[in-house]
């Protein structure tokens, strides 16, 4: 098969037009259902009322019922005497029919009752039906309840029931086929199975099928299907000449010798679009298949779910003669520099908090197949096609993936990348749910700098100054100088260098590094560990340029740790815990001290006053030391 090229890529909007014209005729059938099940459902004919509500004069209020001109004339002065024993008043009680001849209720409060409760004196007088709800006041037996296409939600369907609406008629909610496809992909049966090497486990249908829900759809998942272009062919024919409304396939969409999904629906159907003008979400196919509907959805998770988001689940919302609600929006001043390609409109995800008076949003890392920027993120910024990008400082316009409340109390920490941050973001979260904790890693310097900047609740460091041998201090002083700021540590521990098992290069220091067998994977530039690492060489008297991998950098311990265990790297410099996590073999270098840097003007916000309530705990103190490499001998001391 020859590769496929992308000659006639489309804008965003005008795939979306293209696309959705298409098949602007298509609405799915209708049904007749229980009103009590009716939530979320939306309608396909008008609903108009049984019955009437109220369909009796009631009372409004607990009091007497009366006619009320025989309250006429009734003052401070001179009160009026109603009789409840010869039938010119009646006791009556909320909801309560009222009695034939009254038109209005009076309040209890404002009635003296004598003789017994035969009598009632007032001293106002009422006017004809006060404290009544007369007949078809909310509802009248007839009327319009709901137009067509109308989603009814839970009040909705006390209305109907009210309205002698037992039953409702109501769209069918589209069927979704999605067909994931790949000979590289197996499924997870169980949680303790080894993948296979060169496998990836296929995640995308569940992620996809789950949107597919949100928009009211049902899904149904196909076993994956290997790489073949005739199997892709037969399945996507009996999927379309099932009860389907719309099919995806998934994978096999983009410009691989291997990819058959735009060969197979140009065969069998018509191609509206193929390639479009976003990043990540490029490889999108829109296509039609005897009149339904056939999308070929990226491989890698994030273009899959941006496609998804963009393309199917408004056609899926269209068919049930609704649309998506506008995701809520707000303006956040950007935190760092964000270079984008010309052309491409950018999907990118974000994590967004408050900080005094405005938000502050920080991109996370980029990449179509980076799935945890989807379950970080709490905001998304599009970067036009037009842009090359946004600098550091500017004012964007930011969609929120979560509620309004929740950002504003989201907690940012920007700076170097501990374990011990996973550990206290979840105890947070135990004990203090409404403050969620969202650390970016961009190192220790780029931390401090995030604090001076306001553009970060607290920073995580430990920058070792080699002229006095102390952690933060020096660096807070010549970076924080006209701040005012507050250090306290949050863990002592292990920095070392992690190697595979059995340390197969007999690593055992700074020094070894200079084998010309052996390759290095380096921390990012101005990261504690990249300060660590220079300060022991130059105590060596060794020079970094002679180091193969120096320039080859990670921004995480996990991240180098992952790269010595994959064989990308013989020896990398991290903590002793990452390399536990990876079964790795550590070699230690020495013990350092890692600070939380706040400013002052923050350490009175709920959100930073459990923050330091949980590490002074001894649950979190008990979970650090048991992690290893670390100690807890002065977490929660305040050293600056």
């Amino acid at each position: 098969m020859k590769r496929n090229i992308y000659l006639k890529m489309q804008p965003l909007t005008e795939a979306q037009n293209i696309f959705w014209s298409n098949f602007s005729h298509y609405l799915t059938g209708e049904k007749k259902i229980n009103s009590q099940d009716a939530d979320g459902r939306v309608t396909s004919r008008p609903v108009t009322a049984v019955l009437s509500s109220p369909s009796f004069h009631a009372s409004a209020m607990d009091g007497l019922a009366v006619n009320a001109e025989d309250t006429f004339g009734a003052t401070d002065d001179s009160p009026v005497t109603l009789h409840l024993d010869n039938d010119q008043a009646f006791a009556v009680n909320t909801g309560h029919p009222l009695p034939d001849g009254k038109d209005a209720v009076i309040m209890i409060e404002n009635i003296l009752l004598q003789d017994g409760g035969n009598t009632g004196t007032i001293r106002a007088p009422i006017y004809p039906w006060q404290n009544v709800r007369k007949v078809g006041e909310d509802i009248v037996a007839t009327e319009l309840l709901f137009p067509t296409h109308h989603r009814l939600g839970p009040p909705d369907i006390g209305a109907l029931l009210t309205a002698g609406c037992s039953q409702v008629w109501v769209r069918k909610k589209p069927q979704v086929v999605i067909i994931p496809t790949g000979t590289e992909l197996v499924n997870l049966d169980n949680t303790t199975q080894e993948v296979p090497h060169g496998k990836t486990v296929e995640s995308n249908s569940s992620v996809l099928g789950a949107l597919a829900r949100r928009a009211g759809a049902i899904t149904q998942i196909s076993p994956i299907i290997e790489d073949q272009y005739e199997t892709i062919k037969e399945r996507l024919l009996e999927s379309v000449r099932s009860d389907a409304d719309m099919v995806v396939i998934n994978a096999g969409s983009s410009a691989g010798t291997a990819d058959y999904t735009l060969q197979v629906i140009r065969e069998l159907g018509e191609v509206l679009v193929h390639g479009v003008t976003i990043m990540p979400g490029k490889p999108t196919i829109l296509g039609e298949v005897e009149g339904k509907p056939v999308v070929g959805n990226p491989g890698y998770p994030v273009s899959a779910l941006i496609s998804f988001e963009q393309f199917i689940m408004p056609l899926l919302s269209r068919m049930q003669g609704m649309e998506l609600p506008e995701p809520q929006k707000t303006r956040a001043v950007l935190a760092k520099n964000l270079p984008s390609r010309g052309g491409m409109e950018e999907f990118r995800r974000m994590i967004t908090g408050k900080l005094g008076s405005r938000f502050v949003c920080v991109p996370l890392k980029k990449g179509a197949g980076a799935i945890t920027t989807i379950t970080r993120a709490n905001s998304i910024l599009r970067v036009p096609s037009s842009s090359e990008g946004e600098s550091q400082g500017s004012t964007v316009e930011i969609e929120l993936l979560r509620p309004l409340e929740q950002i504003e109390r989201t907690l940012l920490c920007t700076g170097s990348h501990d374990l011990t941050l996973d550990l206290l973001h979840d105890l947070l979260k135990k004990s203090y749910p409404s403050y969620p904790l969202a650390s970016t890693h961009v190192g220790s310097l780029g931390g401090i700098m995030a604090i001076r900047n306001n553009m970060t609740h607290l920073a995580g460091s430990h920058l070792l100054d080699p002229e006095t041998g102390e952690y933060n201090i020096g660096y807070i002083q010549r970076y924080l100088e006209e701040m005012e700021v507050t250090l306290i540590n949050l863990v002592h521990r292990q920095q070392g260098f992690m190697v595979m098992p059995g340390n197969p290069k007999n690593i055992n220091g700074v020094a070894d590094l200079y084998n010309q067998n052996i390759t290095f994977i380096n921390r990012q530039t101005g990261s504690g560990t990249r300060v660590l690492l220079d300060y022991e060489l130059e105590k060596a008297g060794l020079e970094a340029d002679n180091i193969e991998g120096y320039d080859n950098e990670e921004y995480t311990h996990m991240s180098v740790a992952v790269a010595v265990l994959s064989g990308k790297a013989d020896a990398g410099m991290g903590i002793l815990a990452a390399a536990r996590a990876l079964k790795l073999d550590f070699i230690p270098v020495t013990e350092e001290r890692y600070d939380l840097i706040i400013p002052k003007l923050f350490l009175e916000l709920p959100a930073i006053e459990k923050v330091l309530e949980v590490i002074n705990t001894s649950s979190f103190q008990k979970a650090v030391d048991g992690m290893g490499g670390y100690s807890t001998r002065q977490t929660g001391r305040v050293i600056l």
